[in-house]
Order: C-alpha cells, then sequence, then structure tokens
C-alpha cells in the first residue's frame, strides 16, 4: 500500500483527538462513527452528570474549556466542547456519519500489511492502519441475579431523569461515581432511595479549601505516597471516615490508589438525613421484593442498575485483540494491543483525573509508531510484539495516573531505543507472552 491513510472508529472525544492528530501529521483520515453527531455518550448521559475533574485542567492541551464554564462543567457544557473543538479544526469533513463498522480485517496475518473495515452502509475501505476510538461507557452490564425484578429495572446509561423512575422506591445498585449520582438525583426529588453498597470505599470531596484537589499546590507538590497519606488525612477532616455514616462499612484499604475513585460527597449529606438508606449486595430478586445478603429483604419499583460497562470491540476477532479480565492486553500507555500490527486503541483506559489530556497524548504516541512503521523496510515492523516482550502488559480500565505516565515514559524510551535499531530485525511474529499485571 502507498497511500498514507487511516482508519478511525468512532467520534467521540477520544476519537476527534486521534483525527487531529492524524490530520496535523499529513495522514489522509476517515473516521466512521455509528451516530450522525460527535461527541459520543455525552448527548446521551443522565442530566445530574457534571464532570468530577475541574474545567481548566479537563479540555484538550491546546484548547482549554471556556473561561464562563463552571468549575465542574456539566454534561452539555462538555458536549457543546466537543462539537465546538470538531468545527474549531475542520475535523467533520473527516467523519463519515451513521456509520457502524461490522468489521476490521488485517490484510495479512500480522495486520503489517494493511487493514480493510467494512461498515453497516455497505462500504469498504482499505487502510494503512487502524485506530479504535469506540469508548469503553456504551455496552451496558447488569449482573446476573438469581429470580426475577418484576418492577421497572433501567440501567444508568439509559437513565436521564427522574421521570423515568415508576413509583417512589427506588434501589440504585452500585456505588460508583454514576451510582452516588443517581442515588442523589432521586433522593432530591423526594423519592425513597436505597443504594446497595457491598464493599467500604473512600468517599472524596470535589473541592478542599474551596478549590478543586487536584489544583492545591501544596499537594502537586508532594511524591505519590505522601500526595496519597495527605490526601486521605484532608479527606478524613473533611468528611469523616465512610464508617462513620449509617450503614456504610469501613474500606479494606485505606489508600486512594487501592480504592474506586468515587468523587461525591452528596451522598454522604443525604444518608445522614435519612434520605438515602444503605443496603448491601442482593441475594436474589422475588417480583418487587429483593433480598439482600444480611438477610433483610424490601420492595422497590423501580431499580436503577449503575453497575458499569462491558468492553467491547465487536468489529475485532478476538484473536486480533486477546483479552485480560477487564479489557484487552494493552502496552505502551494501553495504546498497542499484543496480537496485531497497525492496530492502535485510544481511551481504552481511564487514568484517574482528565481524560481528554489522556487522549492527545495517546493519539502522539501512536502517530510517533506510525512513523516507524512508514520508515521501516516495506512498511513492516513487528511492533506489538516487541512492545509486549519489553514493556509491561495491563489488562485493566482503572490506572492510577502516575502508573499511565511511567506507562507513557517508557513506551517513549522503548521508541527511542527502536528508532535507534531500525535497521535491525524484528520478528514479524512471536508468541505472546504470559501478561505480568501492571500496578494500578
Amino acid at each position: 500500500m502507498t497511500a498514507r491513510r487511516y482508519c478511525v472508529i468512532g467520534a467521540g472525544a477520544a476519537g476527534l483527538a486521534a483525527i487531529k492528530e492524524l490530520r496535523d501529521q499529513g495522514y489522509e483520515v476517515v473516521c466512521f462513527e455509528k451516530s450522525s453527531h460527535v461527541g459520543g455518550h455525552w448527548h446521551t448521559d443522565y442530566q445530574a452528570l457534571y464532570l468530577i475533574t475541574p474545567r481548566d485542567s479537563s479540555g484538550y492541551p491546546e484548547r482549554p474549556m471556556p473561561d464562563d464554564y463552571p468549575l465542574f462543567p456539566h454534561r452539555d457544557h462538555m458536549r457543546d466542547y466537543l462539537i465546538d473543538y470538531a468545527r474549531h479544526h475542520q475535523l467533520i469533513s473527516h467523519i463519515a456519519f451513521n456509520a457502524e463498522v461490522l468489521a476490521a480485517e488485517p490484510l495479512d496475518d500480522s495486520g503489517g500489511a494493511g487493514w480493510t473495515v467494512r461498515t453497516t452502509r455497505g462500504d469498504e475501505g482499505r487502510f494503512d492502519g487502524v485506530l479504535v476510538a469506540n469508548g469503553h461507557l456504551w455496552d451496558p452490564f447488569v449482573p446476573a441475579i438469581p429470580g426475577s425484578f418484576t418492577g421497572r429495572a433501567l440501567h444508568s446509561a439509559r437513565y436521564s431523569d427522574v421521570g423515568d423512575i415508576a413509583g417512589e422506591r427506588v434501589l440504585v445498585v452500585g456505588s460508583g461515581n454514576s451510582g452516588c449520582d443517581l442515588a442523589v438525583d432521586t433522593a432530591q426529588a423526594g423519592l425513597d432511595t436505597s443504594i446497595c453498597v457491598r464493599s467500604g470505599q473512600t468517599f472524596q470531596p470535589k473541592t478542599l479549601f474551596g478549590r478543586p484537589r487536584s489544583e492545591l499546590p501544596m499537594l502537586r507538590k508532594l511524591p505519590p505516597t505522601l500526595q496519597d497519606w495527605a490526601s486521605r488525612a484532608l479527606i478524613n477532616v473533611a468528611l469523616g471516615r465512610p464508617e462513620l455514616y449509617p450503614g456504610l462499612p469501613a474500606p479494606r484499604e485505606r489508600s486512594l490508589n487501592r480504592n474506586r475513585p468515587v468523587v461525591n460527597s452528596q451522598l454522604l449529606y443525604w444518608i445522614q438525613h435519612g434520605r438515602v438508606r444503605v443496603v448491601p449486595g442482593i441475594e436474589r430478586l422475588d417480583g418487587k421484593r429483593v433480598h439482600f445478603t444480611d438477610g433483610a429483604s424490601r420492595e422497590f419499583d423501580t431499580i436503577l442498575w449503575a453497575t458499569g460497562f462491558r468492553v467491547s470491540l465487536p468489529f475485532l476477532r478476538p484473536e486480533l485483540a486477546p483479552s485480560g479480565t477487564e479489557a484487552p492486553l494493552r502496552t505502551a500507555g494501553a495504546t498497542l494491543p499484543t496480537g496485531a500490527d497497525r492496530l492502535y486503541f485510544v481511551g481504552l483506559c481511564a487514568p484517574r483525573g482528565p481524560q481528554l489530556p489522556v487522549y492527545a497524548a495517546q493519539a502522539a504516541l501512536i502517530c510517533r509508531f506510525i512513523r516507524m512503521h512508514e520508515k521501516a523496510p516495506d512498511g513492516r515492523l513487528a511492533l506489538a510484539a516487541a512492545a509486549a516482550r519489553e514493556l509491561p502488559i495491563d489488562e485493566h480500565i482503572d490506572i492510577v495516573r502516575a502508573t499511565w505516565q511511567r506507562q507513557m515514559k517508557l513506551a517513549h524510551k522503548f521508541a527511542d531505543r527502536l528508532e535507534r535499531s531500525m535497521t535491525r530485525h524484528i520478528p514479524a511474529r512471536s508468541r505472546l507472552p504470559t501478561p505480568v499485571p501492571a500496578e494500578r
């Protein structure tokens, strides 16, 4: 193949970063987006959604969010920002809308010869490589629980506002950021709200001393271990330990790095005021009655499942992106799969903190890998196999920010070494190594 032509799958926040970087590097780009708009899930998320990261660090690095946005922007602000970003950088012309990708197939065994992509529009294109940016927040996961529920059941991905609730008695299953938001939303509407909390966790406030915690100079200057200790001390002063709130269990781990990043103090407020009841895990369902693991049971009219999402790549054969427990096995800051070449991921991880700068950094690293492919003899370079041998392999979505940053530094050092030895032969295929769990 002589044309330097690349396919991006998805025109959400990660896809826009990929399109811009490829275009700026001089490559021809075609993005396939299954909806009719850019911005992905930000068009359909629940109305009560606000960012848990502050405005000034949550935008793309070269185009900050507008100064008139609130400190923690609403879902609609994020949606409008992404639309404006695509228009400002003239990215729309590179996007084919209403075109869901059905299959992406390598032209040879490894992907080094390029890829074909087929969409629901019936068209098929040949590309030098494929950048997967379809996101990890679109395929709802609902756990299998014995019995059946005869009331209304709705996943957080399908919830908009309390108008979607049937009756007055609501059970929110899941106590991550979405679960906390939904429980607060229904409690503030005066509904009888319960939330399942199966294991203890630390709840973090968005601000300390009136400023976003991530922007406090006293914390930013500390090394990660001391930063974790100081943050926990300040959280305990501001909110107290979780087990002091009625029904909340104590966390198994005190370190914030070993806890889920749940940023919500409003839930604690409503628990203290008796508007949100904490219940343990579900044992079984029986009509409208829910039986819990502590032997208690209650009737509910609506269950809101805030139980997360599956990572789904329906257009790829499993062997092209071998999977771990949560997501495909990836190296190089979660940009390279271990199973194929000229296949890249943007946004298939969530390092804690603002996400758009992550997508921009990943897109820049991927373009560096692409340039290395183009410089290799006949464009062939077994980059994925080489990276899998030398770099940590990760299988998680939630990654501690400092860990991901170390992964990115290692990836760039790996690229430096590879560029210096481009004349050395790298085997086209090699047996995939046993994954070494990366530090989270």
